[in-house]
């Protein structure tokens, strides 16, 4: 057999390429057909369909031909929003739900049917089963007084319900609707209100004095404005210390900031005669016992000396009786003069001896936020004179 001639690359098979052109061309120079060209090499096979791919016999038949991987979901293909939400919200398989309740869908029954809206809870009822609140409370609400003086209106009988004595201060209302003090009828609780109130010396804090000496509301008749609802002072300044007394309609808040569990700051300045340092002014943070009384801590500094007299500004949670003057004379000093300037955020700046400014409603109830809660007290003791 004789074999085709050798390419440029020397490997059989290959025709050269100025051997191409004769080998597909007839003597008269026109291209051979496809049969007059050359013989294909041994082992091959003629031109035409390819030959099928050989497979496997299994029992006298080709295997089938193994499956293609399943092409990725087109975009229609693709579950819809609620099949993926329940694919979200479904637990996988061995995985317990979050929470400690099984998983279960809250809108659906077990028929697959929409569940019925739960009805709407009621307002729950006190602890006791009784709806309302402590008629000493609501009483301390609408201004008549501080709680501490209805519960000792009731402990005196002087307060009733729809003509019968109230007996006892835990008496649970609704409202003050029948109730009267003293055979006053009394309304229902007004907006609370606060004023800021520059006490003089030699006014009594009450609202009357056996000895007939003056008291403060003598000086708020010309201070508060004509429709003024009854205002109640917040603590108690005696006789010879003035400066700035809250005063407030509502007895409740009353209650709360004159309570040392609130933490509320009281700050004084005080002119002393006598020789102390700040190294001992600085002793009195971590409290002082004076006569088997125990008074918490109080910040006290030194504001400027002249020879032996000095203003001292200390500030105090507690607010005991006299508790001031009773620190700083245990100190060996004598007070000539002694004033309050704050009371918790309300500062006395620059109003007047004699004045009272109202403080406005956004300032009273955002302070009103941040007031700590506390137990009702027990007994019916009159508040003190602070100092």
């Amino acid at each position: 057999m004789t074999l085709p001639p050798k390419g440029r690359s020397g490997r059989p098979g290959r025709p050269a390429a100025s051997n191409k052109a004769a080998s597909t061309r007839r003597p008269d120079g026109k291209p051979a057909p496809r049969a007059d060209r050359a013989a294909p090499r041994d082992g091959a096979k003629p031109a035409g369909k390819p030959a099928a791919r050989p497979g496997t016999k299994i029992e006298g038949k080709l295997s089938p031909k193994p499956a293609s991987p399943k092409p990725a979901a087109r975009r229609d293909d693709r579950p819809s929003g609620m099949a993926q939400a329940r694919s979200l919200t479904q637990p996988r398989v061995g995985e317990r739900p979050k929470g400690d309740r099984p998983f279960k869908i809250a809108n659906r029954t077990p028929t697959g049917k929409p569940a019925a809206r739960p009805a709407p809870t009621p307002a729950q009822p006190r602890e006791d089963g009784r709806e309302g609140e402590r008629i000493a409370k609501l009483l301390a609400r609408a201004g008549v007084a501080s709680r501490r003086e209805v519960e000792r209106l009731i402990t005196e009988g002087r307060v009733r319900l729809n003509d019968e004595l109230v007996t006892t201060p835990a008496t649970i209302l609704k409202n003050l609707k029948g109730v009267s003090v003293d055979g006053r009828l009394i309304a229902a609780a007004a907006p609370t209100r606060v004023f800021r109130f520059h006490k003089p010396a030699g006014l009594i804090t009450a609202e009357r004095d056996p000895s007939g000496r003056p008291t403060i509301y003598n000086a708020l008749r010309n201070a508060l404005p004509p429709e003024t609802p009854r205002v109640m002072p917040v603590g108690r300044l005696d006789l010879n210390t003035e400066g700035l007394l809250l005063l407030t309609n509502d007895g409740e808040l009353k209650r709360a900031l004159e309570l040392p569990a609130t933490g509320i700051p009281r700050t004084y300045r005080a002119r002393t005669f006598g020789d102390i340092s700040q190294d001992r002014l600085e002793e009195l943070i971590e409290g002082i016992e004076i006569e088997g009384v125990r008074y918490g801590q109080i910040d006290a500094n030194m504001e400027r000396r002249t020879g032996r007299n000095q203003w001292i500004e200390m500030t105090l949670t507690e607010g005991k009786n006299r508790e001031v003057r009773r620190v700083l004379e245990h100190l060996g000093l004598q007070v000539s003069r002694l004033l309050r300037i704050a009371y918790g955020p309300f500062e006395l700046a620059d109003l007047p001896r004699g004045g009272a400014e109202e403080v406005p409603q956004v300032l009273v109830e955002r302070f009103r936020k941040t007031l700590k809660t506390s137990p009702a007290p027990t007994n019916f003791a009159q508040p003190k004179s602070e100092n």
